[in-house]
């Protein structure tokens, strides 16, 4: 069977050393293949050309290769960058080219992501589209344009820690150029090459490819990220072209802070476009609000997490819980990348200043102002109910209360540090970027939750001990429950909101598991999380949520032997009454023995 057949598949030995597994993708220019690598014993991506039509030129067949060689040589000449998915070799099978690529255990590409979790929060777009410009900018510097910037190119996957969503990788260099050097720009004659909703205007009309055209790529992608779609998606891609050239884009309606980012980026005109570094600039404010290069600045209380859905869902499963040498960056893409302060909500946590800044009479007794409504400042640990106006979480300022039991009334969240400040305008101005990031270990080992910095009133700054409280909330309904270290051993979990990745679970029956030491023996182990669709009922995921957690968080990218371990899952009544509809991802043994701390 002839090398680049649609047909050719699994079991195939490529160059006589790589073992097809199973194909991960494709796309105009072939398909991806997860392979064996025989000779050092690890698993690589093959990317092969793929030839759709028997019928297809010669020529056109010669420019597909042409550009899969270019694609190694460019995507190579970047190795090394953290951002960009490494080639490791481009060999010749059977006459064609396959290229031997890193392959990148548990990644979702962003359009994948949106269409799956829904719209993301203005921030996480941001920390997404730092990575992928310092990338743009690393092969700028080398003259290498990508053309064709587009959510299926950004893989999203697991850091060193697990958060899933970590790390941005900016993939497929097969149309890249570099106009300066007078290499042979590679296209098809039947095609404009790049996507259709994504080209930039002077691209479309046949002007060169620059720095300048792969940012407004860049910006129609943000624009996907935040808003779930192209700001130029029209009925068919011809229409979408030439509303590239011809019309303003949708405005944006929930990107928020990114709002001016986007119009810059999306100008028309190149030579009034945004500059690499002032974009770098402005996504960084957003990311970090508490850089030192910049003055802080607040999150858009309206934007939803990577989570959050238009209605309030939940999901399903086994188990349901009752209850190297780098170039110079710019300074503040620098101090984002560089101190690894990226994954601010990168599991939808976003923080909101919530003092009653109009209040004159809050005093002493009222500590975060009238609106708040406490009469005694917050203690670490304390359970709180959050009770927000007109009942949407998230809007406005919401009524604090205190649930001291942590149970008896189903608490929203639970103070877990508080940020010490000079002076009410320091706490106004800094705290919430503080308690973002001292809350930022425990929301990344949960899946539902966000930050909230509960700022003291002016009158009341002293009444609360100088002090901003950083609670974490439930992002769509209560955590049911203490929060991390103050869980206890043995307790049984009241609903899956409070279990965290890395938890061991004592499974007593499929509708009960207790939290215990990892350093002994238990029945699971958590993983992550993956969610269900709006449309999935409660009944649905008990049964179908061990499907979905062994697709979307398989073991085996854990380091788990899939011989002996299986994808386990727990779903919980809580999350489906307020529409999360979030799954808890286990491992567990196939033949239900009990695991053990060393595993």
């Amino acid at each position: 069977m002839p090398s680049g057949s649609p047909t050719s598949g699994v079991g195939r030995v490529i160059a006589g050393r790589y073992l097809l597994l199973r194909r991960l993708g494709g796309g105009g220019m072939g398909h991806v293949w997860l392979a064996h690598d025989q000779g050092l014993a690890c698993e690589v991506a093959l990317k092969e050309i793929v030839f759709h039509d028997p019928a297809e030129s010669g020529r056109e067949r010669e420019a597909r290769v042409a550009r899969a060689r270019a694609e190694a040589r460019h995507a190579a000449g970047l190795r090394g960058h953290p951002h960009v998915v490494t080639v490791h070799d481009v060999l010749e099978h059977e006459g064609l080219p396959w290229i031997v690529m890193e392959y990148v255990a548990g990644a979702v590409d962003l359009r994948e992501l949106v269409a799956r979790g829904g719209r993301l929060a203005p921030a996480e777009c941001a920390r997404i589209g730092l990575a992928v410009l310092d990338a743009l900018t690393a092969g700028h510097e080398r003259g290498v344009m990508h053309r064709d910037v587009k959510p299926a190119n950004i893989l999203l996957a697991p850091d060193r820690t697990g958060l899933p969503h970590g790390r941005v990788l900016l993939t497929d260099y097969g149309i890249s150029v570099q106009p300066d050097t007078g290499e042979t720009r590679y296209t098809l004659a039947s095609a404009l090459v790049g996507t259709a909703g994504y080209l930039a205007p002077e691209r479309v009309t046949g002007g060169p490819p620059t720095p300048a055209a792969d940012l407004f790529s860049l910006g129609c992608t943000l624009y996907h990220g935040v808003e779930g779609r192209s700001p130029f998606a029209r009925e068919s891609p011809l229409a979408s072209i030439t509303a590239v050239v011809m019309e303003e884009p949708r405005p944006p309606v929930r990107a928020g802070a990114l709002a001016p980012v986007l119009r810059g980026l999306l100008t028309k005109d190149p030579d009034r476009r945004t500059t690499a570094r002032a974009v770098a600039a402005e996504l960084a404010r957003i990311v970090t609000p508490q850089s030192e290069a910049y003055a802080w600045t607040q999150t858009d209380p309206g934007s939803p997490s990577p989570w959050e859905a238009p209605a309030r869902p939940a999901a399903g499963g086994a188990g349901s819980a009752t209850g190297a040498r780098r170039r110079p960056r710019p300074h503040a893409l620098r101090a984002v990348l560089a101190g690894g302060l990226g994954l601010v909500l990168a599991l939808g946590g976003a923080w909101y200043a919530l003092a009653d800044r109009t209040d004159g009479s809050g005093g002493a007794a009222v500590p975060y102002g009238e609106a708040v409504g406490l009469a005694e400042p917050l203690r670490e640990g304390d359970c709180v109910l959050a009770d927000w106006p007109g009942g949407t979480r998230f809007t406005g300022v919401p009524r604090l209360a205190l649930d001291p039991t942590c149970a008896d009334q189903a608490p929203d969240g639970q103070v877990m540090a508080f940020v010490a400040a000079a002076s009410d305008e320091e706490a106004r101005e800094r705290g919430p970027a503080r308690c973002e990031e001292r809350t930022r270990e425990i929301r990344d080992r949960l899946a539902d939750v966000r930050s909230v910095a509960v700022v003291p009133a002016p009158q009341g700054f002293e009444a609360a001990g100088r002090r901003t409280a950083c609670l974490v909330l439930g992002a769509h309904g209560p955590v049911y429950g203490p929060l991390g270290e103050r869980r206890r051993f043995g307790a049984a979990f009241a609903d899956t909101a409070t279990m965290q990745r890395r938890d061991c679970l004592d499974a007593r029956s499929h509708r009960e598991a207790r939290l215990v030491p990892c350093g002994g023996r238990y029945d699971e182990q958590v993983l992550g999380f993956t969610r269900l669709g709006a449309d999935v009922t409660l009944a649905e995921a008990r049964t179908g949520s061990d499907t979905a957690c062994a697709r979307e968080v398989p073991p085996r990218d854990y380091g788990f032997d899939p011989s002996v371990h299986e994808a386990g899952s727990w779903t919980s009544e809580g999350s489906w009454k307020s529409g999360a509809h979030v799954v808890v991802c286990t491992v567990k043994k196939r033949n239900g023995g009990t695991m053990e701390g060393t595993e």
